[in-house]
């Protein structure tokens, strides 16, 4: 069983029983069945089931947004967003997916020679907790429209989300079996991804789990995406336009409470600005006041889970007993849910824990840099290498981009996922592509095709 706790509460919610292997056989059976009869319908007719789905998601907007809120902590606003975003991403599918998948015509000596893209079958999806639907449905949408089917195994915190979006997807009319959610034991997993039915995962969570994902993958033979964890740098040279980036930057830090992968986490400052910035930076940073998750006016909710807010607390302790400054923020506030607040730390140095490891939650570690060439040294000392962002001219920081080791680059504006674009990370960020052209092209085979004379 599994339970699923109101972060803003600390109340149980609801619970929710998992799936053992005599319910997991007959819906790996479903999906291959599925995935059979839907790679033959032509791309229009994928296209025409999927915007139904899209119109489907948003019609539950209201009710998807209102359980991101009670069993994750994200504020009302931002879930609803993240539902509009995930139907996006599916009508982006819908109109550009013929285009992506398009043969690809090579000159050679043959009559005539190309590449064309086939589906591989049954993907699954292993997806954490963070962004329910958003994640979801950027796994899905791509993945289903190159004509695969899809199985995604739910985290177990978010449970109602998913159960919720399964009567999105019955109301939408998809084939049986061609999209579930499976709410498997961890245990179970390694078995789901050795099982023959399955031909690729794609993966969200952190380093360490995806390390074993795609460890068991790889002993298999079967393609994995890794999206994983980030600890992204944003460097503010003297050029800058300090307040822009003290507003845009203050709303990535606490964008999901703290709690996202590609959020600006460390911000390297030029010495020449850095009073500035600190100062614009604390008073954005200040704006975002606890609110209830479920209250419209709420910019801040809490920490999805308790284990996770006493991790972030401890890597501030660890990082000022090193000698990093608390300016404000740093102290686990009394009364019920799981609630910290923006918290600011400057004379960060690389051996500190808010430096060298992800911070999942509403704290900025800035770190004062002499010149450009510092910042760059800096901001590529990470063992992740999922995004970054600059703060400069255009020019210069094109030139700044060009020179961090990440998967995601944003100049003057804060690092986002698009469905026109991809997204992926370097180094413990993980390997392949989400989104764009090339995230549909990640379980497809791009087969040959030779014709003689």
């Amino acid at each position: 069983m599994f339970a699923s706790v109101d972060p803003a509460t600390g109340e149980s919610l609801a619970r929710y029983a998992s799936f053992d292997k005599e319910d997991l056989e007959p819906r790996l059976e479903a999906a291959r069945h599925a995935f059979l009869r839907w790679r033959e319908l032509p791309i229009e007719q994928r296209a025409e089931a999927m915007q139904k789905l899209a119109d489907a998601l948003r019609h539950h907007q209201q009710s998807l947004a209102r359980l991101m809120a009670m069993e994750m902590g994200k504020p009302l606003s931002q879930g609803f967003a993240e539902v509009e975003k995930s139907a996006w991403c599916i009508e982006h599918y819908c109109q550009f997916a013929a285009e992506y998948l398009k043969p690809q015509h090579i000159e050679t000596e043959a009559s005539t020679s190309y590449a064309q893209h086939q589906p591989l079958g049954v993907i699954l999806g292993i997806m954490p907790w963070n962004m329910p639907v958003w994640l979801a449905f950027r796994f899905a949408a791509p993945t289903l429209m190159a004509g695969n089917s899809c199985l995604i195994k739910p985290d177990p915190h978010v449970l109602g989300c998913a159960h919720l979006l399964d009567d999105v997807i019955e109301e939408a009319g998809l084939p049986s079996g061609l999209l579930q959610h499976l709410p498997l034991e961890n245990s179970l997993t390694e078995y789901t991804i050795r099982h023959p039915v399955i031909a690729g995962v794609s993966f969200t969570g952190s380093d360490r789990a995806g390390a074993q994902v795609a460890k068991i993958a790889a002993s298999e033979v079967k393609p994995a995406v890794l999206e994983l964890g980030g600890s992204d740098a944003s460097i503010v040279l003297a050029d800058a336009d300090i307040q822009k980036a003290a507003e845009v930057i203050a709303a990535s830090r606490l964008i999901n409470n703290g709690q996202s992968c590609i959020a600006a986490k460390r911000i390297l400052v030029e010495g020449a600005v850095y009073d500035a910035f600190i100062e614009a930076f604390g008073a954005e940073l200040q704006q975002y006041r606890f609110g209830f998750p479920l209250s419209e006016a709420c910019r801040l909710g809490p920490l999805a889970r308790q284990d996770l807010r006493h991790n972030l607390h401890q890597q501030v302790l660890d990082s000022v007993a090193l000698g990093a400054n608390c300016l404000f923020g740093g102290e686990v506030p009394e009364g019920d849910g799981f609630y910290y607040p923006p918290t600011l730390l400057t004379d960060v140095t690389p051996e500190m824990r808010v430096f060298s490891e992800e911070t999942f939650g509403p704290v900025a570690a800035v770190i004062k840099v002499a010149d450009e060439a510092q910042a760059i040294s800096l901001a590529n000392m990470s063992k992740y290498g999922l995004g970054g962002s600059v703060w400069s001219t255009p020019e210069r920081g094109l030139h700044v981009a060009s020179r961090l080791y990440t998967g995601q680059v944003a100049v003057n504006d804060l690092v986002k996922s698009d469905p026109r674009l991809p997204s992926g990370g370097v180094k413990r960020s993980g390997y392949g592509n989400e989104l764009g052209p090339q995230g549909i092209l990640e379980f497809v085979n791009a087969q040959q095709v030779w014709v003689g004379e």
